[in-house]
Order: C-alpha cells, then structure tokens, then sequence
C-alpha cells in the first residue's frame, strides 16, 4: 500500500492497477489506472467506495492495514460503475454488520448489478443536504446525477473541507505515474463526462459554495493545491469552451496520399502563423486523444477519404464520438479526397451539421488521388481563412 497522506483521521486506501491495458474496455491507459478509496476514522468510520474486482485482495488489505483492528460502520457509495463497486460483496462477506450509504438510484442499480445484494439489509438512503455525523466528521451529501451516471452523488466532510468528487476531476493513470494532470485529466473529461456538460456545471456551481480543501477523485491525482486551477479548467470543459487557441487536423488516409497532404497543409498553417497545429492519423493515433484534440482547440480540420460512397470508416467513427460526446462552438473547414466520384465531404459536412454552433471555413476543398499544384493553391486558400 502506498503511503499517501491525506490528514490524520482520513486514509488513503486505494489501488493502482498497473496490468489494465483498455479503461471500459476502449479506452488506452498506458500507464495503468487507479481506484481510488478513502477511510474516515471517527466514532464511527466511513469507508468512501471500494475498487474494481480486479484489485479486490489488495483493496481489502489496505483497508485491513488502515482499520488496524476496528469495523467499518458505513460504506458510502457514491457510484455503482463496477470499477467502484466490484468490491462490495467481498467488504460485506468480512464485515456483515456494516451499513451501505447511497440514494435511492444507488440501490436500485447496486441491485441490477449484484442481485445478491438487492435484499441487504442495513442500508441508509439519502438525498440533497442530508448529513451523516461520524463525530468530529460529518458528511454532507449532494447529489449530481449524470456525472456521469444517473446515480451518481459526491460528498463533503466539513470539518477538513473535503470534497469527495466521485468521478469528476479524475484522470486516466495511476497514482505513482509522473504526468501532466492536465492532458490526461482532458482526454479522461471529454470521453468520460464530456457529453454532460450541463450537469457538470451544476456540480461546479454547488461546489463554489463550498469551502474546500482538498478534491479527492476516485480516479487519479487527489488535489490539495491551486484547486481554482482544476475547476477553471472543468469550467472551460463543460462549456464547450475551445481551452487554447490552435488547429486540430483529423486525418483519415486510406493509402497515405490524404496522409501526406494533411502533413504539407500542417506546414502551410505553421508558416501562416497559427498559433499550435496538431495532427492526428485517426488510422494509428488514440480516439481518445483525437477527441481530446477536438475539443481543446478552437479549430479543427477534417481531412478524409471516400468509401463505398461514403467516407473513410475510422473518419466516421471519430465524428460519431464527436456528436455524443457534444461537440460544439468551433470552427471547422473540410478536405476530402476522391479519384472518381469525391463524397467524404459531403457525410463530413452532414455530421457537422448535426452538432451546435459549428461554423464552416472556406469552402470544401477535394484533392483528386494526390496533390496538384492547382490544389495546393485551394489549400493555400483555406489554410489563409483558418489563421485569421
């Protein structure tokens, strides 16, 4: 178990699960991921959610270590997603006598998932400003459905200041991986939460009138300094706001062609000025981090080829997790590549106008097989209008 300090009456009791390869079985998390759980030690402890079966021993033995001897007398579960709750079962069968904690969404679908644990009989529901007294702890509950499930609630304990986040703010990786929190914080929001962001403004606007400390995720870094950082961040996110200015270049290349010229388009908008290009092979790179891309810049190009009278398939995808995830209030311009008969424009064009407040750049500009000097001049032309 690592030794992470929270403060003296709160414990970190969590996972790092370095063997996971796909986070919900689609989503790449090279470094691994972390199931973050926390004790509260008072009269009465509370145990802050479980971890993922995966981890379930090691779980238990960190919770063991940080009991050292005493019961749980609540385990407050603040969402039911299996890589929180899996290990449910496993903390009743040690210590039958505990009471579960959660809503009355939390029930029904802790019930679905466990039908064992349907008929469980301590159970406390809660709702909107209930609290719990643990003794000099207290917890006080809000709830904040679809962040991003319909169960979802976070807690605060007000003698210490801490909010207990559930999901929001967390991140993909373990806890023991020195990386930007940012960058994988973002691809975590916009793949995870990012179709919600209505509902993660309301979380934001019940947060500020909390005085906090320190924001305790059940995925990634736990937050103790500059927390305006992190929730300006989450502010900007769950707008729909571009975070930086700059371009996105989605690519989809069938033979490479379309490939290389989104690189010399790339070098055309480096040379005019624009601020930061990035380029994504949507037939290699991330989805994830493609979409990451989409949402961080406040520009975005589409560059693609045809297909059966269609466009290239992982460009197709890409735009479908674009319009669940709410993809809006950018600026796009569209590049398609066609040797007979161009249509990947058009099916572009088509999901673009599917999603809020997306502007058109220019006018599509269709690449016949490979560059032509005539078409280098088109791209020329659109790349002027996307630097303005």
């Amino acid at each position: 178990m690592k030794d992470i300090k929270i403060t003296d009456k709160v414990v970190y009791i969590g996972v790092d699960d370095h063997d996971l390869d796909l986070f919900e079985s689609q989503y790449e998390v090279p470094n691994g991921m972390a199931y973050n759980s926390y004790v509260i030690l008072d009269d009465k402890i509370a145990v802050m959610d479980t971890a993922d079966s995966r981890v379930t021993e090691q779980w238990l033995e960190n919770l063991d270590a940080a009991l050292a001897g005493r019961k749980p007398d609540y385990l407050v579960i603040q969402h039911v997603e299996p890589d929180h709750s899996g290990s449910i079962a496993a903390l009743i069968e040690k210590y039958p006598e505990v009471t579960l904690v959660g809503n009355a969404k939390t029930f029904v679908l802790l019930g679905q998932f466990y039908p064992a644990l349907a008929d469980f009989g301590s159970k406390l529901t809660v709702k909107e400003g209930d609290t719990l007294a643990l003794g000099s702890h207290t917890l006080q509950f809000t709830m904040t459905p679809m962040v991003h499930w319909p169960e979802v609630m976070m807690t605060y304990e007000q003698s210490e200041k801490l909010f207990f986040s559930a999901d929001a703010f967390g991140k993909f990786g373990t806890l023991d991986t020195d990386e930007d929190w940012a960058c994988e914080a973002r691809r975590y929001y916009f793949n995870i939460c990012g179709k919600y962001g209505v509902q993660v403004q309301n979380v934001l606007k019940k947060a500020a009138a909390l005085d906090i400390s320190m924001i305790l995720p059940l995925h990634g870094t736990l937050l103790k300094e500059d927390l305006s950082y992190y929730l300006g961040l989450y502010d900007t996110w769950s707008r729909y706001e571009p975070e930086s200015k700059g371009i996105f270049i989605a690519c989809a290349s069938i033979h490479g062609n379309t490939l290389k010229a989104a690189e010399r388009f790339k070098e055309m908008l480096e040379a005019k000025g624009a601020e930061k290009v990035s380029l994504s092979d949507l037939t290699r790179d991330d989805l994830a981090e493609a979409v990451e891309d989409a949402f961080r810049y406040d520009r975005m190009v589409l560059m693609a080829s045809s297909y059966d009278a269609g466009v290239f398939p992982v460009m197709e995808d890409f735009l479908c997790h674009l319009k669940a995830k709410t993809y809006q209030k950018r600026r796009v311009a569209v590049i398609e590549n066609g040797s007979w008969a161009p249509s990947a424009g058009r099916v572009m064009k088509s999901y673009l106008e599917q999603m809020k407040n997306i502007e058109l750049v220019g006018e599509t500009v269709t690449i016949k097989s490979t560059l032509t000097p005539e078409t280098e001049q088109k791209l020329e032309a659109l790349a002027d209008e996307l630097v303005k």
